[in-house]
């Protein structure tokens, strides 16, 4: 027998498997988003345990998810004026293609316009 086949809980407190045998009808939390669901409030049915019980992975029921919720347009539009705030230089104020470094606060040419200049 694997060291963390448990399948009464008896002794981890959860039904406990080794990596790679979860019982049929059960998933984890990645593998439920993989097949558009979410836990949806359920407990955890059980779980997997690999690395000398240092990596655990909690298992919940296929049957009791839900399908994953959908952002609102205004939750878009709200994560659309982020992303775009954050590719935005606080200096000449331009869009960029990509993300302003957070360490210069500025696009590179801003930055290094105002330091080959002084």
């Amino acid at each position: 027998m694997p060291t963390y086949y448990d399948p009464t809980g008896r002794r981890y407190g959860l039904p406990t498997f080794p990596y790679r045998c979860a019982p049929e009808g059960m998933a984890t939390v990645r593998q439920l988003r993989a097949r558009g669901l979410r836990p949806g409030g359920q407990e955890i049915a059980a779980q997997i345990m690999w690395r000398r019980g240092r990596r655990v992975a909690y298992l919940y029921r296929i049957e009791l998810a839900k399908p994953k919720r959908t952002a609102t347009p205004a939750q878009l539009a709200a994560i659309d004026k982020a992303l775009t705030a954050r590719r935005t230089c606080s200096t000449c104020r331009q869009v960029k293609e990509h993300y302003i470094s957070r360490r210069y606060g500025e696009c590179f040419d801003c930055y290094y316009g105002q330091e080959h200049a002084a």
